[in-house]
């Protein structure tokens, strides 16, 4: 296990060759995923009672009570594996979306299908095009199976560069990757920049559009309608979206993802587990489908205390990225890493990010007003008190 610790932290091993030195050094090289902490640590480790954990963009206003009575309707049937096709929550998006149900796959999460579409759909040497900041795992993943990842930062007022990600395509590639609104930034595409992209793409190469917070931005009645877009997309595509944000199933990991066909989804059907969505999962996100009130509800909350926050955020000096959906990108002028730290003293989870670039930076998912608050004021007493050594400092000197 000395052999694997010392991989994983990066240290060049001497001597004898082991079993992990022959890893692929896709593998060994790998950054791990920053998937937050938990209110639990936070707790136990900085001895604080109340914890905002506002650092991984759940629905702070939880799962409808309906969706609980489903899921608990569905406990019994724990002891026996869950429909491996997921047909009756297919269905129900064919309905709702007007796609026909051949053409949707269920995951664990729209992650999952990150991983399942760059398993499915990418080989060693293909070239990965998408931006930076974005989504760790959508590079991750295709890092691990040795594509060349091609990263196009975003402009200086965090918008798309969508001439540079179109430029960034050649022959060789052989997925385009993009959320939408974009996670860190919370931006989204114009309707003519998609159409600009959709121009630009070749039947080599297959676009996954990544919209996991389509409801928060959906709101907007001035949001691109992109699904229809993609329609009528003569190359392939992949569309996802996710239950975990807007409709409060986080915790049971269930997400979809549309294709451009039925031929397309097949291949995916191929490389994922055969019960990757469980029998939980699947009741909680059909009954979730009904719940339209609730979902509409919980985005209106969000959306308000998202602007709220915004607008404290910049009175008091910090750039904060134009979003549309629910969480902000903040720019502290400092390490976020640090500060992120002393945030947690006061049982506050923020996400650093640590894209190269983008280090002084963190995302803060959008709480209760409860939660906001105690975020705003943790932020303003932490900087403060930064202020303050700062200035002992330069007194010193």
């Amino acid at each position: 296990m000395t052999a694997l610790r010392n991989i994983v932290s990066g240290v060049q091993m001497t001597g004898n060759r082991t079993f992990f030195d022959n890893l692929r050094e896709e593998v060994r090289t790998l950054p791990l995923y920053n998937a937050g902490l938990s209110a639990e640590y936070v707790r136990s480790h900085y001895q604080v009672e109340e914890v905002a954990k506002l650092g991984s963009n759940e629905n702070p206003y939880g799962t409808s009570p309906r969706v609980l009575a489903a899921i608990a309707d569905a406990v019994p049937g724990s002891a026996l594996y869950p429909d491996s096709a997921g047909d009756p929550l297919r269905q129900a998006l064919s309905h709702r979306l007007g796609i026909p149900a051949e053409r949707i796959a269920l995951g664990n999460g729209s992650e999952d299908l990150i991983a399942i579409s760059a398993h499915t759909f990418l080989s060693p040497g293909d070239e990965f095009v998408t931006i930076t900041p974005s989504f760790g795992l959508h590079i991750i993943h295709a890092q691990a199976l040795g594509a060349r990842v091609r990263a196009i930062p975003v402009r200086a007022d965090y918008s798309v560069d969508m001439g540079g990600l179109i430029d960034a395509i050649s022959p060789r590639t052989r997925m385009v990757v993009l959320s939408n609104p974009s996670n860190p930034t919370g931006g989204s595409i114009t309707a003519a920049d998609m159409n600009r992209l959709i121009a630009a793409l070749s039947e080599d190469t297959l676009l996954v559009f990544d919209e996991a917070y389509f409801e928060y931005a959906a709101s907007d009645s001035s949001y691109p309608l992109f699904l229809p877009m993609l329609k009528r997309c003569p190359t392939p595509w992949l569309m996802l979206r996710t239950f975990s944000k807007a409709y409060g199933l986080a915790g049971l990991r269930v997400g979809y993802g549309i294709g451009s066909d039925a031929d397309l989804v097949s291949l995916m059907n191929r490389v994922r587990s055969p019960f990757n969505v469980n029998r939980l999962a699947q009741a909680g996100a059909l009954a979730a489908l009904d719940e339209v009130d609730f979902v509409q509800d919980c985005v209106a909350r969000t959306i308000a205390e998202r602007e709220r926050v915004r607008v404290e955020l910049t009175g008091a000096g910090y750039g904060v990225a134009p979003s549309r959906s629910n969480f902000l990108f903040v720019d502290t002028g400092e390490d976020a890493s640090e500060l992120a730290v002393r945030l947690l003293h006061h049982g506050v989870i923020v996400k650093p990010w640590r894209e190269p670039g983008f280090t002084g930076h963190f995302r803060v998912s959008t709480g209760t007003p409860r939660e906001n608050d105690q975020f705003l004021k943790a932020l303003a007493a932490v900087a403060e008190r930064r202020k303050v050594g700062q200035n002992r400092n330069a007194g010193v000197a």
